[in-house]
């Protein structure tokens, strides 16, 4: 490893420090990640010839800006099916089209909630995605549970959940998408092999949480804003809330169709809801809405104002960090260490990347493995062969092990303000065990079932 490469990931190290000790520094993550992501470029141009294959002299410049902007593309396709997915579960909750999922889980009592939100989730994150899933679950969470230390426990399921859930799901996850895309697993493969091994990734953790909640739930009160049925009629609100739910399951099949990113459906769905409602609310009575107040603040428009920005940042800083790392060959010759070091046992390797993905971003680790190792007609490295599915497994519910491991943790954090620290101290231990559960739950349906 050169003294440059070197200094690029100290950068980053140093970085994702400062990230897990938020709580104590007082500085925003969000600012932290964008330092990395400068600082690690800024550090990669000092000698961009070591890295990029036939980039000399004037060639330089331009050679590096392709390499950034074909990052960027990557990144930005993620950030804007973040925004998308959280307006569109933001309009159809204001205009009240999750109250039935909400009534379905109400409960007096705490260990019951917990376990209709962890099934739920589960479900729900195979269908849709992790992500969309674990903005859709706080949502209603925040509905049901008042107590903000009970609701991080719930919230703390939610990410563990979602990412089981999208782990066996090969379009519920971006992992299982970019693995599936490429052949190297089936969607039948998948299912019927990885599912068991997710419920005990989910169940395991469920269970230990359990125990910690005890009691009857406090009652919710009523958001004083929270006055849709007397703005909307009951048939305008389940158009919302088909539109959206239903836009929102559509979004992989319109990826299927066209073979666009999946980015694009999403804005194809939030595109639709936001001319239906606007045809909705300009049919209002103009005194009705400057009254309420209403008319307009369930508006996308509105909406859009209110976005976390600091969310979306931070996942471009830390995306793009990532990407230097990637582009210096920092994570390619760590799956080949990893290769070397475990004498090709793939349940150790893959075992292994599940627990960097919980470090570093899922969707490089695999996209590196992708092109590290080729497919083989048979044995471990064949199509829907051990390697792959334990990847597709590993890759998805090992970021649940820390916070910033997934895009459901980081966008839960963002949502109920958890901090690093206190998912490090209180959540790592009980995801991991979960994982580790679902990787031997795997080697005992290999061994005598598959």
């Amino acid at each position: 490893m050169t003294t440059l490469t070197l200094s690029i990931v100290t950068v980053f190290v140093i970085g994702y420090l400062c990230i897990a000790v938020e709580s104590l520094t007082k500085i925003n993550k969000a600012a932290i990640a964008l330092l990395m992501f400068v600082f690690c470029w800024t550090l990669f141009m000092l000698d961009p010839g070591s890295y990029i294959a036939g980039a000399v002299g004037d060639s330089i410049p331009l050679a590096v800006s392709e390499v950034i902007e074909k990052h960027l593309g990557s990144t930005a396709t993620t950030l804007f099916f973040l925004m998308g997915a959280m307006t569109i579960v933001e309009l159809v909750d204001q205009n009240g089209g999750f109250n039935f999922v909400r009534d379905m889980l109400k409960t007096r009592t705490k260990k019951a909630l917990l376990w209709r939100i962890a099934v739920m989730t589960f479900v729900l994150s195979a269908i849709l995605d992790n992500l969309t899933t674990s903005i859709v679950m706080i949502m209603i969470l925040r509905k049901l549970v008042a107590d903000k230390k009970d609701r991080m426990i719930y919230a703390a399921l939610v990410i563990i959940a979602a990412n089981s859930g999208g782990a066996f799901s090969p379009i519920g996850d971006v992992t299982t998408i970019m693995l599936w895309n490429k052949g190297v697993i089936t969607a039948m493969g998948v299912i019927t092999e990885i599912i068991i091994p997710s419920v005990v990734s989910m169940v395991i953790p469920a269970y230990i949480l359990s125990l910690s909640l005890k009691g009857d739930l406090a009652e919710v009160e009523e958001e004083a804003d929270d006055t849709s049925d007397d703005i909307l009629s009951a048939g305008q609100r389940k158009a919302i809330f088909f539109l959206g739910v239903g836009g929102l399951i559509f979004v992989p099949i319109f990826k299927s169709i066209t073979h666009l990113p999946p980015f694009m459906g999403i804005l194809l769905v939030l595109g639709v809801l936001w001319t239906v409602t606007e045809i909705f609310y300009s049919s209002l009575p103009h005194d009705n809405e400057d009254e309420n107040g209403n008319g307009m603040q369930k508006r996308i428009t509105k909406m859009l104002a209110r976005i976390d920005m600091g969310t979306i940042l931070f996942f471009l800083g830390i995306l793009m960090a990532v990407a230097c790392l990637e582009t210096i060959g920092v994570l390619e010759s760590l799956g080949e260490g990893l290769n070397v070091a475990f004498n090709g046992n793939h349940y150790l390797v893959t075992g292994i990347i599940g627990v960097l993905s919980s470090i570093v971003d899922n969707v490089p680790l695999v996209a590196g493995c992708m092109g590290m190792y080729p497919v083989e007609a048979t044995g471990d490295m064949a199509v829907d062969g051990v390697f792959w599915q334990l990847l597709a497994y590993c890759a998805g519910v090992g970021g649940s092990m820390l916070i910033i491991g997934s895009a459901a943790g980081v966008v839960v954090m963002g949502l109920e303000k958890i901090t690093f620290g206190w998912y490090m101290k209180k959540i790592t231990w009980i995801a991991f065990i979960g994982y580790l559960a679902g990787i031997i739950v795997y080697w005992v349906e290999k061994m005598f079932l598959f």
